[in-house]
Order: structure tokens, then sequence, then C-alpha cells
């Protein structure tokens, strides 16, 4: 199969969809690799490092799209890249089509068969959204530390406080990966830690683990609004596979919020879990609503994109060696394919994407 990788070209977005290492086992199993020139730069690795395994380097995105059989990225395609795709593509990707419809007519009006990472599920995991949301989690903590900072726009409160003075209180939406991650973190810098989540399996798991740090709350209504009373620092993470985030934290409750607290929303790929959400970009990070900072850039694992581009790839290669080698007949009767396909044959193949845009939805 052909394969191709294009440069991405989403603001401020430096990862690249496959490492040098990534690209030579695709060769070695008999594949034909092509990357945009300078795909890879921003992650450390030029030309020459996939030149030396046996890819093709080619010059132009419009190139790259036209020729490969599958397209490999980071981000999902945006505005410029629509009329790049090619009819009857496979593109596999972060998608996150329940945030954006008109990308979803695209994949269906072209017939791409639409691959996302967010969404391929092993049992109750999603193995290729584990390593972005274990980056993602700790940065939301050290980034909302940094703009709790006075000349960030925050109350000035340090995180792990003083001696003599009492630390400051996180409180953490969300027990998955990422909710574990930033959950972590904090407790390492000595805040007082609390993290809600519906689901109490889980909890009882995080229990016997975490740091006695970090108190766990099954996550009601009536137990966000009591916590978020006295937080500094509020990380949503919450997931919903495939679909719109739930907004936990409305506009009105922003008023029970102290002012100079941060909001640091993880979840803003699949439209926020903070109704005054919208996303920014690492340059322009925050913005502020009622007294409260609001951090929520859309792509924050690129902000380390060697580190996020090695670890994505170690999750992501033995699916696209898989995707590579099977028929799409083949593909389809695996379990963990058909989880992760969004749209096939011009239709929406993801119940959650179908909801969200009150599309049709076509089970495969």
């Amino acid at each position: 199969m052909v394969i191709g990788v294009p440069k991405e070209i989403k603001i401020d977005e430096f990862r690249v969809g496959i490492t040098p290492s990534g690209a030579r086992e695709l060769i070695k199993h008999g594949h034909c690799v092509l990357i945009e020139s300078g795909a890879g730069a921003g992650s450390g690795f030029d030309d020459h490092s996939y030149l030396n395994v046996g890819a093709v380097i080619i010059e132009s995105a419009e190139d790259v799209y036209s020729q490969a059989e599958m397209i490999i990225k980071v981000k999902e395609p945006i505005d410029i890249e629509y009329p790049r795709l090619k009819e009857g593509q496979i593109l596999f990707t972060y998608l996150h089509l329940a945030a954006d419809k008109r990308l979803t007519e695209v994949l269906c009006e072209k017939k791409i068969t639409g691959l996302a990472y967010e969404t391929l599920r092993i049992g109750h995991r999603l193995p290729l959204l584990e390593p972005m949301s274990e980056i993602a989690g700790r940065m939301a903590t050290l980034f909302g530390a940094v703009h709790l900072g006075r000349y960030n726009g925050g109350s000035g409160q340090l995180l792990g406080g003083a001696v003599g003075v009492e630390p400051g209180r996180v409180v953490v939406l969300g027990a998955g990966v990422a909710g574990k991650s930033a959950a972590d973190a904090a407790a390492g810098l000595g805040a007082e830690v609390i993290m809600l989540d519906i689901n109490t399996e889980r909890l009882h798991y995080l229990r016997d683990i975490m740091s006695p740090r970090v108190t766990l709350l099954h996550s009601t209504h009536e137990e966000i609004l009591n916590n978020i009373k006295e937080a500094d620092l509020i990380i949503g993470t919450v997931l919903v596979a495939g679909a719109k985030a739930p907004k936990l934290i409305t506009r009105d409750m922003l008023g029970r919020i102290k002012k100079g607290s941060v909001l640091v929303d993880v979840s803003i790929d699949q439209g926020g879990c903070f109704e005054t959400s919208r996303p920014t970009t690492h340059s322009h990070p925050t913005f502020e609503v009622d007294g409260i900072v609001h951090y929520c850039v859309a792509n924050m694992p690129g902000m380390y994109p060697r580190t996020s581009t090695i670890a994505l790839t170690n999750a992501t290669l033995p699916y696209v060696l898989k995707i590579a080698s099977m028929s799409l007949a083949q593909l389809l009767d695996e379990t963990s394919i058909r989880e992760a396909l969004n749209t096939y044959g011009g239709r929406v193949t993801n119940e959650a994407v179908a909801y969200a845009h009150d599309m049709h939805y076509e089970h495969r």
C-alpha cells in the first residue's frame, strides 16, 4: 500500500503522523511511505532521517494526497486540506467529528474511509487516545499552575503552598487516563486534589494506587457545585468516546468559582466540558470570562512534539500495519477497526457523531 504522511498545518502543531522508525517498519513489510518534505522537522526528524530508512520525500502536500491510498496524520484535516482528499481514500488520524459537522460532511461527500484514533477501542480501553491523554493530563496541571501566577491573570496561588501556607486546591473532573495523570501531577506538586467520576469501579481501583493527597468522589451535579467553590484550578477531562463532551460547568456556575481561578479544558477537542470554553492555541492559550482564566488549547501535546510523536507512533503502528495489509472487507470484520470507523462509503458509521449532527447513521 502507498501510505502518505503530510505535514501538519493546523496552527501551532508540530507533531507528525509517524517517526522514521515507524516508517522503517512499514517499508520492511512491503509498503511505500511518502513523507511531505519538512513534515517531521517540528518533532526533530529531518528529511534525511526518513530517506535513510527508505521513505520517499515528496515536495508538496497535494502530491502526497494524490498518490497515497492511505493518509496518516495527527490532527483532523482543516479547510485547506479538504480539496486534497482523494475519493475513496483511507484517513487514519484524530478526527473528533462530533465537534466538526463540516468535516463530517466532506468525508461523506468524498466517500473517505475515516478511521479515528480516538474511537478505536479494545475492551474498555482507547489505546490510541491514551498516550496523548497522559501527556495532556500532566500538562493540564503544569500549565494550570503557571496561569495561576498573578502575571498570567491568575489569583497568585502557588499550588504547593509554602511552609505555614496552605496548598492550593485542584478539582479534576473525570478519572480516566488524562484525569489520573492530572491528579498525579497535582499531588506531586503538593496540592490538595479532588477527583470526581461517575464510574465507581474506576474510583475503587484508583483509591488503591493513588496518592493519599487525592480524594476520590462520585460525580454528581451537587458534588461538582460543592467542590468548585474553593478550587484554585479546575481540570476537565471528561470523555464520551466519539461524542461531544458533556457541559459539566455552565456559565451560571462560574459565579461559584473564586476570581483568578483557572479552568483547563482537556476535553476541548470534543467540544469542551465547560460551557464557556472555546478552542485556543499555544500562541494565545487563555482568555478570561467573569474573572476566571480559561486554558483551552486544542492540541495540548503539540507543545512537546518529539515526546508526543514517538508515543503516538508506538501506539498507532500496529494498527497502521494491520490496515495496510488487509482489504477493506477484511478490516470491517475486525472489531477494533470497526470501532474506529467514523465514515465509510459516504455514510456516517459512528452513532455518536451522527447524533451530534442530526445525520443518518448506518451501522457497519
